[in-house]
Parts: C-alpha cells; structure tokens; sequence
C-alpha cells in the first residue's frame, strides 16, 4: 500500500464523511436495538400485559345484549337434525318436542355384546330416563324405536331440543363480558407515563426495524465507499507496495480490467432479476454494486493516465506484477471462470451478494477496524508498555507477552486478520519503542492475532458450530484452549532459542512498584472500560459476547478518545482530529480488505462449484487416516492462503468436512487442524495475507538487520512464525491419530 502520502483536505473528507456515518449508523443500529429490548423488558415489568398496551387497544366489537336476541325456535326439520346431532343432558329429562328413547321391547333385536361394540356405540340403557310431553308425570307420545334406530342415536349424541341453544349463547356472552372487561382493564393502564413510555419505545423500535431491514445496503455502501478511496490512494493489498510509476500503471490497469469485468456482471445480475421477478436479492444492491466499481474503474483510468507524482519513475515489470491487488487475481479468475465456461455473467455479482446476507458479520470487522485505528490514537498501548517495562524484559520474553495477551481481543474480534488490522500499528510501535528490532517486531505483529482465533468465544469457531452438527461450540473451545496452549509453549521455546542476547529479567523487588506506580496511568482507561461494560450489563441486560463486542468495545474507544482529546495537552491533537484520523485510515484499510473478502467469496465458489476438492480427493483414494490428514494439511494451507477465514470456513464445511468424517477423523480433531492449517496459511509465502497486513498498517519502515547477518535473521518476519505454526500444524494433525 501506498496510502501514507497525505491526500487533500477535500478528498479526505469526501470519502471519509460518508464512511463515518455508515459507521455511526450502525452502531447506533446496535445500540438502539440493545436499548429497545431493554425498554421492553422493562415495560412488562413496570406494565404487567405491556405487550397488549403498546399501542391502543382496539375495543369489542361484540355486544353481549345482542347476543342471541336475534334466535328464532326450529322448525321441524331443524329438530330431526339436531335428533341425530345432538347429545341431552346426561340424568336429566329431554327438553320438551324431543323424541324420547323408549326402552327396547322384549321382542327386539338384541343389541350387540358390550364387548363386541366398541363404548362409543354402546346401546343405551334400557333404565335411560325418558321424556314428558309437558303434562306433570305423563309420558310423551311417541313410536317406539327399533334397535337400529337407539343404535344411530346413541352413535350420533341422541336428541335435541328445538329450541335456542341456550347454552352457547351464555358461552358468548360471557366471553363477549370477559372481552369488555380486559378492555377496560387495558383502557385504565393507559396513564399518561405509560404513554410517553411508549412513544419512545415503539419509535425506538420503528427505527431498529428500519435500520435492521437496511443493513445489507450499508454494507454495500461502506464497501463502495472504502473501496474507491483505497483505489485513489492505491491502498489494495497486494505481494509488494506501489513504489515506482511502473506499479502503478500495472496495479491500476490491472485494478481497471477487473472492475470492469464486475461491474458487467452486477449490471447482468440486475437485468436478471428484473426479468425473472424472482425474489432472490435486490435488483437496487446489484446497481450499487455496479456503481462502486465503475467508480473504481474511473479511478483506475485517471491514475493510469496520471500516476501520483511523489512516485518514483521508472521501475521493472516483475515488481509491478507483485503490486497488482490481490484481489485482482481473485476477480479475474472468478470472472473467466463464469463468463468462459459457465456462460453465467452474472456468477461473480451472485456471490457478492452473499456476503450481504451475512452483513453483520462484515460490519462488524470495520467496527473492529475502526475500533483499532482509534486505540492507535490513544495513549491506552503506550500506558500499557510503559508498566511492562519495568521488567526490563529481553525482546524475545516482551513478544511472548505481547502475543499471549493479544490473544483475548483476537477472540473477541472473531480473526487473526481482523486484529491485525486493528491493532497491528500500535504492536509494531510498541515493540519497536521497547528495543525490539525490526524484524522481530514485524514477526510479533504478524502473528500477534493467530493464538486466539480458537478461544471462546471467537466468531470463526461459532460458525464452524453453526455450520457443522456433529460438533459443539464448548467442544472446539475446550480443545482450543490446548491449541493455544500448545502455540505458546511452542513460540515461547522458539524465541528463546533464536534470542540474539541475554534473557533480562528484573528483580521483582525493584520492578513490582514500579509497574504499580506506572499502572496508575491506566486506571481511567480501565474505569471507562468496566464502567462502560456494566452499563451495558445491568442497564441493558447485553453481555460481552462474540456477537455484541464490537458494539461494546467501539463504543469504549469513543469514550476513550473523548477522554484522551480532553487530557491532552494544546500541541496534541483533539478529540475531531483523533476521529477524523482515525476514520480515514479506516476508510483505507475496511476497503482493502472487505474488498479482497468480497472476491475470496467468488473464487472459493469456483472451487465449489467445480467439485475440485471432492474429485481430488476421491481420485487420489487415500485409504488410512494418515494420508488423508497429509493432503488435508497441504490444501488448509492453500486456502488459509488464497481466502478469508469466514468464507473458507464455509468452503471447507461444504468440500472437506464429510470427506474428514467418511475417513474416520474426529469433528473436533478435524476443526482444530483447520483453524491451525488456515492460521499458517495466512503467515507463508507468496500471499502470507496476514504478513501483507502488518505491512500495510505498519508502512514503509526502516531494517535495521545487519548486512552480514544471516539467512534466518533476514527473514526472521517470515520465518519464525512459519516454523512455528507448521511445527504446531504437524503436532495438532498427527498427535491426536498416532495416540488413537
């Protein structure tokens, strides 16, 4: 990236602006709707029935007056239905008009054994009461029965009377009563504080549904945003920074070629879907997608016709290859591969819309982001190192620390990427300010996040949770927590191993105090932090979770922002220009990489789409465990590689994981190689994503590694974390089968 030229007042805040409010609306999403299903709870609580007083009851519209004023008597074939129909009181006389069952006479037909009947067609008794004709003690006329004719009054309830149903129409009225009455109940809680309580709480609540029904277009929209500014200021990640004028050229024509080709293909899922009528996504998102990256083309073609004049001129076409996006080669194949041999040109703009479907997740890695670009603006790290150093720890142990601690925010921020981004500034910083040398430091920020990626309670396990049901989410964190045991242990012995001096340790004595005198900085940062999440806790009822972290902890570093603009001294800068600051680099940073996460999505659906994986694996028949665990550790680190964690985690949920299960491997043991196999994929070459990471937010900075200093110490960024993880990549696959 080369983003660290200082562009005009004006672009800045053009991209910027925008940005920030689609940042700001989803935040206040977020805690708008926090806040509305605490209202809830505490309306019900205040207002017992709430739920039916949140708007005007609507009254009755039943009059229990009316009711059964209009019932006429039967006529007579009105009571020969309800002969057969209906049931009379059991015990009780039949109502006068009713045929009264006569008792069976001694010539009839036998009725059948009560054991060959079942008790619903049972015969009635011949001690049955009868019937009178309304003269006191004289019984009704009426011809005797046959036994069929008990038998089918018996079977369909007997006699009825002709007159209105007279217990129905009670039935009625009372519930016609009961209605009334819990209407004037509900008409005398409506006071005037429920009123205005719930003013606030149903347009809270018309807000977050709005706001919830718009997430998937904020999404496209900060894509679009941050995309285009990282294509202006040339800030898409690629294998080597745009140096010279000859990378820009290559990295913009091949960034134009791409775009285009996307472009096509959104306005081809637009046409689609408005010739189909189909309900399958939104004919607007496919034009805002198209408009983003036309926008982006356009940008292309001005710096490909006047490059950035701060760049060197000159330049050889093998770095200029290296400085093509990553991204680039993502698109293109994908849009070969749609338009060539699918002849589907609206392939690559049906997996961008995927990811909207998932839109939550990717707004919250640019909170994560932004979250990170803010804490890189306070003085929170600095405090933070400053009460380490009392310790006076050797580089080597100061990494140690640094990567075990990074491991809880990694878990909270869902991936190792995401951290990176975030926080990857203020590591290198920090380790450097601490005497760190520089490709220590650039190792150390690499691989600060790919320890806690299988801590509770990262996203990235939850959804392989989700996706997969032979595995639980407490199963992959109880093993998780091995893993990261296990990749301490093992980065601690490597580092201590290639130490370059001395391992220094102050005495306790001399460093307790004064790292509790130096940790007195901290308290404000920590009071904000507990304050902030108690709040959120006990006020509305919303705990520190995978899924509510990023709302929680950006709202924290607002709060810290505001504090430390506050304290800071007159030469420091204020609180506007540490969130202008911090939001354009944001702006850079969420469109580099949701725009490379929004293009892994269209190439992995290649591989999916093609069956690549399966057909492999089934052609290369592997019969034992053992060799099919070594060809599922060589293609976890090609996709670790080649895509984003969530997408790849998707992938090989849809191509691996019964392939893992047909050759007797555990969900659990499976799963942990994985998230291991993608973490060292993101830290080998040629991509090493994570490595491009630490990079583009630490920028261009100086070696400071000795001219004769050997293999390992000039590669020392790339290869330590390497060695590491393959060595816990090797002990996490094999361990579990050649102990089983």
């Amino acid at each position: 990236m080369s983003h660290e030229a200082a562009p005009s007042h004006v672009r800045t805040w053009l991209s910027t602006l925008p940005a920030l409010l689609v940042l700001l609306l989803a935040v206040a999403q977020g805690t708008s709707e926090v806040v509305q299903a605490r209202m809830l709870a505490v309306g019900e609580q205040t207002w017992p029935g709430y739920s039916e007083i949140r708007y005007d009851p609507k009254p009755p519209e039943c009059d229990a007056d009316k009711i059964g004023a209009d019932a006429k008597p039967k006529s007579a074939d009105d009571a020969m239905l309800d002969d057969m129909f209906a049931t009379p009181p059991a015990g009780g006389p039949v109502p006068a008009g009713a045929a009264a069952p006569a008792a069976p006479a001694p010539d009839a037909a036998a009725p059948p054994p009560a054991d060959a009947v079942p008790p619903a067609i049972q015969p009635p008794s011949p001690t049955a009461p009868v019937a009178t004709d309304g003269t006191a003690g004289t019984p009704a006329a009426a011809p005797p029965k046959g036994a069929d004719d008990a038998l089918l009054d018996d079977m369909f309830g007997g006699a009825a009377a002709t007159g209105p149903n007279t217990e129905a129409i009670a039935a009625a009225k009372a519930a016609c009563a009961a209605e009334h009455t819990r209407y004037d109940e509900l008409q005398a809680m409506i006071t005037p504080s429920l009123k205005a309580f719930r003013v606030a709480e149903t347009t809270l609540s018309a807000i977050t549904s709005v706001g919830r029904q718009s997430f998937e277009g904020w999404l496209v929209l900060l894509i679009a945003i941050c995309a285009a500014t990282a294509s202006a200021l040339q800030g898409h990640i690629g294998l080597r920074n745009v140096v010279t004028v000859m990378d820009s050229r290559a990295s913009n024509l091949a960034q134009f070629v791409v775009n285009v080709l996307v472009a096509y293909s959104c306005v081809a899922r637009y046409n689609l879907l408005v010739d189909s009528g189909l309900d399958q996504g939104s004919p607007t998102l496919a034009l805002v997608w198209a408009a983003g990256f036309v926008a982006m083309a356009g940008i292309n073609a001005a710096l490909i016709a006047r490059p950035d004049p701060s760049l060197k001129q000159g330049g050889s076409l093998s770095h200029a290859l290296l400085a093509v996006p990553l991204y680039c080669s993502m698109g293109f194949i994908a849009s070969v591969w749609f338009l060539g041999f699918e002849s589907y040109p609206a392939g690559v703009a049906n997996y961008l819309d995927k990811i909207t479907g998932q839109a939550g997740i990717y707004l919250q890695v640019g909170l994560y982001v932004w979250a990170g670009m803010m804490l890189k603006r306070t003085r929170v790290a600095h405090y933070l190192f400053d009460a380490i150093r009392p310790w006076n720890l050797a580089p080597e142990l100061l990494a140690v620390v640094v990567l075990i601690l990074s491991a809880v925010p990694t878990a909270y921020s869902g991936a190792s990427g995401i951290w990176v981004m975030a926080a990857g500034a203020t590591v290198y910083d920090e380790m450097r300010r601490s005497g760190a040398r520089h490709r220590l430091a650039l190792a150390t920020t690499a691989v600060s996040g790919s320890l806690g990626v299988v801590l509770s309670p990262c996203l990235l396990v939850v959804i392989v949770a989700s996706l997969n049901k032979g595995v639980t989410t407490s199963e992959l964190f109880d093993a998780g927590r091995w893993v990261f045991l296990l990749t301490a242990v093992l980065f601690t012995i490597a580092l201590i191993a290639t130490r370059m001096g001395k391992l220094t340790l102050a005495s306790p004595a001399k460093a307790l105090p004064a790292m509790l005198t130096e940790s007195r900085k901290l308290l404000p940062y920590v009071g904000i932090l507990i304050a902030t999440v108690v709040v959120f806790a006990l006020f509305f009822d919303t705990w520190l979770t995978e899924h509510t972290s990023a709302l929680i902890l950006l709202d924290v570093m607002l709060l810290i922002i505001v504090w430390d603009g506050l304290k800071s001294s007159p030469e420091d800068d204020g609180v506007g220009a540490r969130l202008a600051g911090s939001t354009h680099e944001t702006t850079i940073h969420i469109g580099a990489l949701l725009t490379l996460m929004a293009m892994s999505v269209s190439f992995g659906a290649i591989v999916e789409r093609a069956d690549l994986m399966t057909t492999f694996m089934q052609w290369m028949s592997f019969n034992s465990p053992f060799e099919t665990m070594m060809l599922f550790v060589c293609i976890l680190v090609v996709i670790g590689m080649t895509m984003d964690p969530y997408g790849a985690v998707i992938l090989v949920s849809a191509t691996l994981a019964h392939v893992a299960a047909d050759a007797h491997i555990g969900a659990v043991h499976f799963w942990m190689t994985v998230l291991v196999g993608f973490e060292l994929g993101y830290l080998t070459p040629p991509v090493a994503l994570n490595q491009l990471l630490a990079r583009s937010v630490v920028g261009e900075q100086e070696d400071d590694t000795p001219a004769d200093a050997g293999f390992w110490r000039r590669h020392e960024d790339t290869l330590l974390p390497v060695t590491v993880m393959a060595v816990a990549l090797l002990i996490v696959a094999f361990g579990p089968l050649m102990m089983a």
